[in-house]
């Protein structure tokens, strides 16, 4: 509770205060209309009704001129008799619209409060919105407005109807904005790539979702658009995988090349060692040999360009310290050749295979185990694979 002499305290009283003094009013302005009613009443039957007046012929000017003054001057008598109901309607809506805002800069105390800003703006502006129109609907049954009433919000539902077809993009748009506030598929700063469009994430907005793109421009995607598209999330794992691939000449030893390839990398800073670099032989062609090389980095600590680039340089330069040499267009002209001559190797491949790992590989399976275990808790409507190792 606020202090009894802050500003806030005050504020709280007089929210507290002015309904009741606006219930006295109108609890006091039918009794004296009721009793000078009756001071003034005539015997007249209760179901007389006044004879309605007619204008005076189109050749009477004076008269014409007399009769619309004369009703002007009605109107204007019964506006001032209703002045005081005016502006305790006019109270009222203005009451509607400060507790409005008050309430709706104050979500903690109803315990509406998210952790979700988007959301926290969305139910800011709602309760905002009905609390004043609550008020305005209150100022207008005061006035004996109903039929008023009834015809707004009938023109409201037809006009809601037409600019629901008028601006269906923009309502979509809006509606997805919700829904992703929701489900939240990625952060500011993420980096992803949607419908293509690669960036990182800077904001949510009612209508659009803003993304700062690697070349450093600012990307604006419909809300909808992104709602429907594929969303691949970079950031959402710390851990990423890089591969390069490296071609060498057909006459080059594999198994040595690398053993060479896979120990620089090992070395390299940023490289994690669980789970650790691997390799595969990408293709074998008369062009030469393709080693394929892979590693693994954490986002949060090391740039994966700067780890993968210094993976290559350092290939590069432990392959030329080795001698080994990439594929080359070489031109054989065979002569007689003498029985028993065979031609060089630099480095020969050994025929036996029991060194070599053709275990599953493992790397991403204890990640996957994490990312499945946080689902289960989101109703996930993916069975467990029956025949999963």
């Amino acid at each position: 509770m606020p202090a009894p002499g802050s500003r806030s305290g005050y504020l709280v009283r007089l929210a507290l205060l002015l309904p009741l003094l606006l219930a006295c009013l109108l609890a006091a302005l039918p009794a004296g209309a009721m009793q000078a009613a009756a001071d003034g009443a005539s015997p007249a039957p209760a179901t007389a009704e006044p004879a309605a007046e007619l204008p005076p012929p189109d050749n009477d000017i004076r008269g014409r001129f007399d009769f619309t003054f004369d009703k002007a001057a009605a109107k204007l008598a019964e506006l001032v008799a209703k002045l005081p109901l005016l502006l305790v309607a006019l109270l009222i809506v203005a009451f509607a619209a400060w507790l409005g805002g008050f309430v709706s800069r104050r979500l903690h105390l109803l315990r509406l409060r998210t952790d979700n800003p988007y959301m926290n703006g969305l139910i800011r502006n709602v309760l905002r919105v009905l609390i004043t129109l609550f008020g305005l609907l209150l100022a207008l049954d005061l006035l004996n407005a109903t039929a008023l009433v009834t015809a707004v919000l009938g023109s409201a539902g037809v006009v809601g109807l037409v600019l629901g077809f008028a601006f269906k993009d923009i309502a979509e748009n809006y509606v997805a904005g919700v829904l992703l506030s929701l489900r939240q598929p990625f952060s500011p700063g993420n980096h992803v790539v949607i419908d293509g469009n690669e960036g990182k994430v800077v904001a949510l907005h009612s209508r659009t979702t803003v993304l700062m793109t690697l070349d450093g421009n600012e990307l604006r995607l419909p809300n909808a658009l992104v709602f429907k598209a594929i969303v691949l999330n970079y950031s959402r794992n710390p851990k990423r995988r890089f591969d390069f691939s490296v071609a060498i000449d057909g006459s080059q030893s594999i198994r040595v090349s690398h053993a060479l390839a896979m120990e620089q990398v090992r070395q390299i800073e940023g490289v994690l060692s669980d789970p650790g670099p691997s390799w595969s032989v990408q293709e074998f062609t008369t062009a030469g040999i393709v080693l394929r090389f892979f590693g693994w980095v954490d986002q949060r600590e090391s740039d994966l360009g700067k780890v993968r680039s210094e993976a290559i340089r350092m290939v590069k330069a432990e392959f030329a310290r080795a001698g080994i040499e990439a594929p080359r267009t070489t031109y054989h002209v065979l002569t007689a050749r003498e029985p028993g001559d065979t031609a060089p190797s630099a480095h020969a491949e050994p025929t036996h295979g029991a060194a070599a790992d053709t275990s599953v590989n493992r790397d991403i399976d204890e990640q996957l185990a994490q990312a499945q275990q946080a689902a289960d808790g989101d109703n996930n409507l993916l069975e467990p694979s029956a025949d999963k190792p």
